[in-house]
């Protein structure tokens, strides 16, 4: 009787799965519960991780936000310090990386362009595209032009072109020709002139685009 009960539960297939289950088990139970904890560990680790960011960068805005209060003040340099605290102590928080627009425009309206300049790249350095990166170049573009770096500052103001609205495009063509006049390279500044006057005729900036043109033609050469 009992080997007739073994032999029915060795021919029983649903015997036969559960052995099979019961020795992977054993075999592979002990490393599934060592990945599954693994798992578990790091997603608490990235759990943490966000968590720490977004207190990072809660305190990097509230710091950065005072240092733009003071620069809508005027207060330069009380601006400057605070943002460049932000930058050193935050640096990778988002309000960390903006820290060096905001320092770029205390410096340049304070006069040390090359200073903005820097800043400007910094910021750029981490961030390429969108909004607040066309408008960093724009500022860019003015500290060069400030910094009489023309060359690169023509070539920025073109790059912007087409990227603002119409009136403000034309005024990077414009300030590019200007940038070329200081070159002494009147070619190249009619150049843009005559882009400005073909493709933005109807704006203000066409119009000191005529009379710089004028000035050119009137230079000796």
């Amino acid at each position: 009787m009992a080997l007739e009960s073994k032999k029915s539960r060795l021919e029983d297939p649903g015997a036969k799965l559960l052995d099979s289950l019961a020795s992977s088990w054993n075999q592979y139970g002990r490393a599934v519960l060592i990945a599954l904890g693994v798992v578990a560990a790091v997603a608490v680790g990235i759990v943490l991780t966000l968590r720490s960011r977004a207190a990072a960068e809660e305190q990097a805005a509230g710091r950065l936000a005072e240092a733009s209060i003071f620069f809508w003040q005027g207060d330069y340099p009380r601006s400057l310090q605070m943002a460049r605290q932000v930058a050193e102590q935050w640096p990778g928080a988002p309000s960390g990386i903006d820290a060096h627009r905001l320092a770029g425009d205390d410096q340049y309206w304070m006069g040390n362009f090359k200073e903005a300049t820097a800043e400007y790249r910094r910021y750029l350095d981490h961030r390429k595209t969108g909004i607040l990166a066309d408008a960093v170049r724009r500022s860019l573009a003015s500290s060069l032009e400030s910094e009489h770096q023309f060359k690169e500052a023509a070539a920025t103001y073109e790059s912007l072109v087409g990227v603002f609205d119409r009136a403000t495009s034309a005024e990077f063509l414009l300030a590019a020709a200007r940038c070329y006049a200081q070159l002494h390279q009147p070619r190249e500044a009619e150049q843009r002139i005559q882009r400005l006057l073909d493709e933005y005729g109807e704006t203000p900036s066409a119009n000191r685009g005529r009379i710089m043109r004028a000035e050119l033609a009137a230079a000796p050469r």
